[in-house]
């Protein structure tokens, strides 16, 4: 199963600008308007947050009856497959955010070869979909289901290849603003809460990235994991100190919490536990979120951090 996670909306507010031309343009643009990356990003955004989600579900749907070398018409269950939103402003968005300043190519590359293969996803899986909802299968012995299966691995493979791209093309971006952000911060006020409240949220990206991977590494698990809990530690110490701002109890709850998720999935990745068949069955059902040391244990933990952050309830 392919974890999914939502990538915010970028703000005006908290996102400068990062290439050198959008810099020059955000100096004359009012602070209240977003400006011109922001918007540029957001529409890539819009894209991954509105169809990303159900298509990968819909491969973990298809996967969840069929085998690897397709189906047979001779599964106890046929479950078909799940449609996916259309497609059309997606394209058009863009197409509109290419055109605009400032240019970016390898950006604007992978966002079209998203959108690329979204759009070819759409229709094969509303193809799929009326195939296995009508029970065709049963008058044609799994013939078009044979047919479609290998176009449809190529049409999810397609798209998983182009969403890990145009994620890492946005990701970069906010994450150098999100650097930089943190030393303004540093730089004017010192490490007090607010600084920590930023720094935490850095890490605990980093974080995830690092355990939430095909070939995690343990020891740059260990650094980041080592770091977040330095910060974690820190926040707290500095919460309220000599009239400083204080964190709210959730977003603390959560920090320690998505800490705890953390430590569990590094000492099953270190130590080699594997998960028992009950464990299995959850994470193949969608309840991975209940299995300790488990990616979607750790990706839960991470979107409840981020949630107490968004909701401006840590501090």
């Amino acid at each position: 199963m392919t974890p999914f996670r939502a990538i915010a909306l970028l703000s005006a507010a908290v996102f400068g600008m990062s290439l050198a031309s959008a810099a020059a343009q955000d100096k004359t643009s009012p602070s209240s308007s977003p400006s011109p990356l922001v918007e540029k990003l957001n529409a890539y955004v819009g894209c991954i947050n509105r169809l990303s989600e159900r298509s990968y579900e819909s491969r973990n749907r298809y996967f969840s009856w069929a085998k690897k070398t397709g189906p047979t018409g001779k599964e106890r269950i046929i479950y078909g497959t799940y449609t996916i939103y259309d497609t059309t402003d997606c394209k058009k968005n863009v197409e509109k955010a290419n055109a605009a300043e400032p240019h970016d190519a390898e950006l604007e590359s992978a966002a079209s070869a998203y959108a690329e293969a979204v759009g070819k996803l759409e229709p094969l899986l509303k193809e799929a979909d009326e195939y296995y909802e009508q029970e065709n299968y049963k008058d044609d012995k799994m013939a078009k289901g044979k047919e479609m299966h290998p176009r449809l691995v190529a049409a999810w493979d397609a798209f998983a290849s182009a969403d890990k791209k145009l994620r890492a093309g946005v990701e970069a971006i906010k994450d150098k603003q999100a650097a930089e952000q943190l030393a303004a911060i540093e730089a004017k006020e010192g490490r007090k809460t607010h600084y920590y409240v930023e720094a935490l949220r850095i890490q605990a990206k980093r974080l995830l990235r690092a355990e939430n991977t095909d070939k995690p590494d343990i020891a740059a698990i260990t650094q980041a994991l080592t770091e977040y809990e330095t910060t974690v530690k820190a926040a707290e110490e500095a919460s309220g100190k000599d009239g400083d701002a204080k964190l709210g109890s959730f977003f603390v709850s959560s920090a320690k919490s998505y800490l705890t998720s953390a430590k569990q999935l590094m000492r099953r990745i270190r130590d080699k536990v594997p998960y028992s068949q009950g464990d299995r069955m959850m994470l193949g059902g969608g309840g991975g979120w209940m299995v300790e040391g488990s990616p979607p244990r750790l990706l839960r933990d991470y979107n409840q951090l981020i949630e107490g952050y968004n909701r401006g309830a840590h501090i």
